[in-house]
């Protein structure tokens, strides 16, 4: 309980250190710049949350199938070439999460 507190107080130190850094007002854009909005910020977690969840899904598709393949091909060893094709399959799921980031990131 006492670490939790400790590392709770530092945390809560760093964020008050860190806060009038963080509310500063910026200088005004230069001619030309573009503004960035908040909806340019919901773009931009949008397409971190396209890869992200790619990830995971292909992650968590690839461990059991592994585990799957390793079962399979222990007691048949032959199909190990098939075992490898089911293995890369889930991967374009991590693709198609990278071409939907990429085209979200081009409207920004």
């Amino acid at each position: 309980m006492k670490r939790a507190l400790l590392v709770f107080s530092i945390l809560l130190v760093a964020l008050v250190a860190t806060t009038s850094v963080a509310l500063a007002t910026e200088a005004a854009p230069a001619a030309g710049a573009k503004q960035l909005t908040l909806a340019h910020g919901m773009l931009g977690l949008a397409a971190a949350l396209a890869v992200a969840f790619g990830a995971i899904g292909t992650a968590w598709a690839q461990s059991r199938i592994g585990a799957a393949a390793a079962g399979a091909m222990a007691e048949r060893p032959e199909i190990g070439g098939q075992m490898l094709i089911f293995l890369v399959l889930p991967e374009t799921m991590i693709i198609l999460g990278f071409v939907i980031a990429f085209f979200i990131v081009q409207k920004i």
